[in-house]
């Protein structure tokens, strides 16, 4: 089993369900929530990160990125820990459940809900398990074209965010989108920082994500700005939503102090293995500022 677990790259798991719980601290802020929708939708998003990263893992080897001058974060299909059919089995069937998932979640949640509600949130759904398939695997895969940060923000940030609001409350507000970008850009520092570790290799084989493409000196630039960008989100959430700032909103910084650290160490001229340690940390502490967050509009509704 140790090579699945592997395989399912368990620390990248935790900022997989940073929107999830985004929106669910927002909705019994609120004063709707219930648990059921809660656990479903954190399975369901769980298993499409799964399903991510094993299509990942497979797409890389067959576009031969994941190749002999990657040494840093071997893959399973790389080293031959898995091979390519077994790799191929389980996508399809991480997919399965994935969207097996989805649909008891969906019946969960819109029960009594219109017919085009439905046809929304099922093709959102579909389009989650085509994004996490499509991200490195086939002919044209759009990560290989420097697409996967904004699909990254749109699913890991607005979709999951307003998604899950809504399955719990029935209503939208745009305030919400404050916190939602802001998660979803600290899930794109995520991704970037694993492009800026990989760029020599993905320089070599012609991936070209956003550092390839700007250089790894802007890559960093980059990765600040999406640190700033989170902070600020958060910081205008209360403003935008018409919520009186009370010494307890202000706690806020304990969860954004982390995040500071981040844009302090992080420099162009670390290697690929002083990068590294830093996806777990930014996702780690994303899920931090989260818990924070979502404690403080807790706190401040009662």
């Amino acid at each position: 089993m140790n090579r699945w677990v592997d395989a399912a790259r368990p620390r990248t798991l935790p900022l997989a369900v940073g929107s999830i719980l985004l929106g669910n601290f927002l909705a019994y802020a609120q004063g709707k929530f219930d648990l059921s929708i809660a656990l479903l939708a954190t399975l369901t998003t769980l298993l499409l990160q799964i399903l991510s990263n094993f299509a990942n893992d497979l797409g890389d080897f067959s576009n031969g990125v994941d190749n002999a001058d990657r040494k840093v974060a071997l893959r399973a299909v790389q080293t031959g820990k898995i091979s390519q059919e077994e790799m191929k089995a389980a996508v399809i069937i991480t997919a399965a459940f994935a969207f097996l998932s989805g649909l008891a979640l969906l019946y969960l949640g819109l029960k009594d809900a219109p017919l085009e509600v439905w046809g929304t949130f099922l093709g959102l759904g579909v389009a989650s398990i085509a994004a996490a398939i499509a991200y490195t695997v086939g002919k044209r895969p759009y990560g290989y074209m420097g697409l996967g940060d904004l699909s990254v923000f749109l699913f890991f940030g607005l979709i999951g965010t307003a998604g899950t609001y809504y399955l719990q409350t029935f209503s939208l507000n745009l305030a919400l989108f404050l916190p939602a970008s802001g998660c979803g850009f600290l899930s794109v520092a995520v991704l970037n920082l694993n492009n800026l570790r990989d760029i020599e290799n993905d320089i070599k084989t012609g991936k070209n994500s956003i550092p390839v493409r700007i250089g790894k000196t802007f890559g960093f630039y980059y990765q600040k700005f999406l640190y700033l960008a989170a902070i600020t989100c958060f910081y205008a959430y209360p403003f935008a939503a018409g919520i009186k700032v009370t010494g307890v909103q202000q706690l806020l910084i304990v969860g954004i102090y982390p995040i500071i650290q981040l844009f302090r160490e992080l420099h162009s001229g670390m290697s690929a293995a002083q990068i590294d340690p830093y996806l777990k940390k930014t996702a780690l502490r994303t899920l931090f500022l989260i818990l924070v967050f979502g404690a403080i509009q807790i706190l401040t509704s009662q």
